[in-house]
């Protein structure tokens, strides 16, 4: 066989395997539904979810936004700030918007100090170089920044802001993930209460000797100053007036006095994955005396990729959702909201989709950025009376960046191909897709085969 032959051989088998691949995925399975409509006591209510995307095409990309969706999936707000992976959005009682973001050191204005390896106004600092966190408060109407709050950090992934909450005296409660730190900030920027991981749950504390396992100690142990050691990624103020702080990298849910800064209580186990492993935005549901947390960990061991409800006293796990009914099992949800008339609202990161589930598990609404593969961080059902001035006229400014239109679900090869190009974000080039990898996959299995061919028939001759 000559040499050209062997190489159009092993483009159309790598081509097909490729095709192969993707098909493998997706057995099996039913496509999304094209559109459905919210069910109970909220559905008469005007409403629309608020989406917070960390960023499109990959993790590597810093081109995050937050948008407003109404029932129809049809985008009528949208805030986009350049250079920025965006985390957490919340609408605040006065009709601004609270978003939490990392502006890489190419956004406009972002000069990396020296002690992160940057020099002022150089010109030279790249996407990766070190990162600005903001917490800013976006007039609704006109989108001007009307209050804000920044520090920088050594880089991105695991030193970015992930949440701020407003609260009702006007400060502002923050997570700080790089400095394992929680923290509230006032209007002029003081800071006016701090709580600091290693004083509370580091080694040689009383939540360490009696929470973390000893042969696990190394696992929870400080590595460094820059080091993921708690992933602090949630804030919040419970109805009581403690603080509730989701320590990821703990395996817990934590609540906090204030007034003296110890923990009172404490929901989840570390390095115990069958209530809750590598958790987000866990919510506090009084009535029920639970606590609601996206159960995040992918491909780990039980308790994975799920959404679960648990007991805030035995640690029982009473409700679970892994995306069973929704076509598609769930990839790394972060975030999970029950709503008023009881369905809950989950986004589900990895497959770039929004949905919402009744309590036996099935879509009764869904809103999917699969096809721009989007890394959806988080997602609010907004409810406002109709009054005039709500939305900006005509349905607001949603000019520019990628093309926006009405989805409320994607088939499932494009979920497919989403996930699969989220994880080759992590350790591949952006230009690097799912197709791309998949036929460079298989290009070198099918020339694998030919070498052995080529091999046994040198033998045979």
């Amino acid at each position: 066989m000559t040499r050209r032959r062997v190489l159009v051989l092993a483009a159309v088998v790598a081509l097909s395997a490729s095709l192969l691949g993707v098909q493998a995925l997706t057995a099996g399975e039913s496509p999304s539904p094209s559109s459905d409509a919210d069910t109970g006591a909220a559905a008469d209510a005007p409403a629309h979810t608020l989406v917070s995307v960390q960023s499109y095409g990959g993790f590597r990309n810093d081109n995050g936004d937050v948008r407003l969706v109404d029932r129809s999936g049809e985008v009528v707000w949208r805030y986009d700030p350049p250079n920025a992976w965006v985390f957490d959005a919340e609408l605040t009682a006065n009709d601004t918007v609270l978003v939490s973001m990392g502006e890489s050191a190419r956004a406009p204005g972002v000069d990396c100090p020296e002690r992160y390896g940057g020099t002022p106004d150089n010109g030279t600092a790249g996407p990766f170089d070190c990162i600005r966190n903001r917490v800013v408060e976006v007039d609704f109407r006109t989108k001007a920044v009307v209050w804000e709050y920044t520090w920088y950090d050594a880089f991105p992934t695991h030193h970015e802001v992930h949440d701020a909450d407003r609260l009702p005296n006007g400060e502002t409660a923050v997570a700080d993930m790089g400095n394992d730190r929680a923290f509230t900030v006032d209007r002029s920027g003081t800071v006016t209460w701090q709580w600091n991981a290693t004083d509370h749950i580091a080694e040689g504390t009383d939540f360490w000797d009696e929470h973390v396992p000893e042969d696990a100690e190394s696992e929870f142990r400080r590595q460094g100053p820059e080091s993921d050691w708690t992933h602090m990624n949630d804030i919040d103020r419970l109805e009581n007036g403690n603080v509730q702080l989701s320590i990821r990298n703990f395996d817990v849910v934590l609540e906090v006095d204030p007034e003296t800064n110890e923990i009172v209580e404490v929901v989840g186990e570390p390095d115990n994955h069958s209530v809750m492993t590598e958790q987000h935005n866990p919510m506090r549901i009084p009535s029920a005396g639970t606590v609601l947390v996206a159960d995040s960990a992918h491909g780990g061991p039980a308790g994975a990729d799920r959404v679960v409800e648990v007991d805030a006293e035995t640690d029982e796990v009473v409700w679970a959702y892994d995306g069973a009914g929704s076509g598609r099992a769930l990839q790394w949800p972060r975030d999970a909201d029950r709503l008023p008339n009881g369905t809950t609202l989950v986004t589900d990161s990895r497959n770039g989709r929004v949905l919402v589930v009744d309590e036996n598990g099935s879509v009764v609404w869904r809103y999917s950025m699969a096809d721009e593969n989007a890394i959806v961080y988080e997602a609010d059902r907004v409810v406002h009376p109709d009054r005039p001035g709500y939305l900006p006229e005509e349905g607001g400014d949603v000019v520019g960046g990628r093309k926006l239109e009405s989805r409320t679900g994607a088939g499932p090869l494009t979920e497919a191909r989403s996930v699969v190009e989220s994880w080759v974000g992590l350790v591949l080039p952006a230009w690097v897709g799912a197709v791309e990898l998949l036929v460079a996959a298989a290009g070198v299995v099918a020339l694998a085969g030919l070498g052995r061919e080529g091999w046994r028939m040198r033998r045979r001759g």
